[in-house]
């Protein structure tokens, strides 16, 4: 099926992901045709934001591994009303039962300044100039659709880029130069670390993934605004998790961030 057949299924696909997600009820199979092309799958992500109408309080950054057409990542929105502070006890975190559920500790990164209008390229240095503070966090990957990662980046950029949720823990101080890439980071369920990486290796890091975004957003359209939050990525691994799990992620040699999976 080429893009011009596949516009007539878009907007079926966004309602009835919308439509799972605000139900909170898992999805058999994928809603019509499996997009292949990153347009088309975009094209079902603009859909169901528009039919979501909620605030966009930020972006997660993914991998695509391995590239399609060279592009080795994807973007997806997430809601402001799923971005939570952590506290001193575990914050509890939807997701969808029957689904498709993972923790990921990643690098949150605050954008501080709108990106210039009409600039579609940018360098490594001018994305890190965009970004005000860094904190450390963990990402909730859940869909409706429990094997969105078996079929392809395309099916994840559609639901939403495979997000429910955010979890902000502690900003680190004086991050430009605390050499974020090179820190350990490791990920536990219910006390048993089952991950473990540094940033480095992955792709060009954190502000790599900032400056993947600024540029696809400006291929979009789409404005960025001063506050929202941009999940860099996945550091340790993708770690499917269960309700009733605690989930533990370590930063460096001090910080860490807590949650509890409840399911939608």
């Amino acid at each position: 099926m080429d893009s011009t057949d596949f516009a007539h299924e878009v907007g079926h696909i966004a309602q009835s992901f919308v439509d799972a997600r605000r139900a909170g009820r898992s999805l058999p199979d994928y809603p019509g045709t499996v997009p292949v092309a990153l347009a088309d799958a975009y094209a079902v992500q603009d859909a169901a934001i528009a039919l979501n109408e909620a605030e966009i309080g930020g972006w997660k950054v993914g991998r695509i591994n391995p590239p399609i057409d060279g592009v080795d990542r994807l973007a997806g929105p997430i809601f402001t009303r799923q971005i939570i502070a952590a506290s001193a006890e575990p914050v509890a975190m939807s997701v969808f039962l029957g689904g498709f559920a993972a923790a990921e500790a990643e690098f949150l990164l605050r954008v501080g300044a709108t990106p210039p209008a009409g600039k579609i390229q940018f360098t490594h240095a001018e994305a890190a100039a965009l970004i005000d503070a860094v904190h450390v966090g963990i990402e909730i990957a859940s869909s409706p659709l429990a094997a969105i990662n078996d079929l392809g980046a395309a099916v994840t950029i559609s639901d939403f880029g495979n997000n429910n949720g955010l979890v902000i823990g502690a900003a680190i101080p004086d991050w430009r130069r605390a050499d974020i890439d090179a820190w350990p980071l490791s990920v536990a369920i219910d006390g048993a670390v089952i991950g473990s990486g540094k940033a480095a290796d992955m792709l060009d890091g954190p502000i790599g993934a900032a400056r993947f975004l600024f540029e696809l957003m400006a291929e979009r359209g789409i404005a960025l605004r001063p506050g929202q939050w941009i999940s860099s990525g996945a550091v340790t691994g993708v770690h499917a998790v269960r309700i009733g799990e605690r989930i533990e992620a370590r930063f460096g040699a001090a910080l860490i961030v807590e949650c509890m999976i409840k399911a939608s």
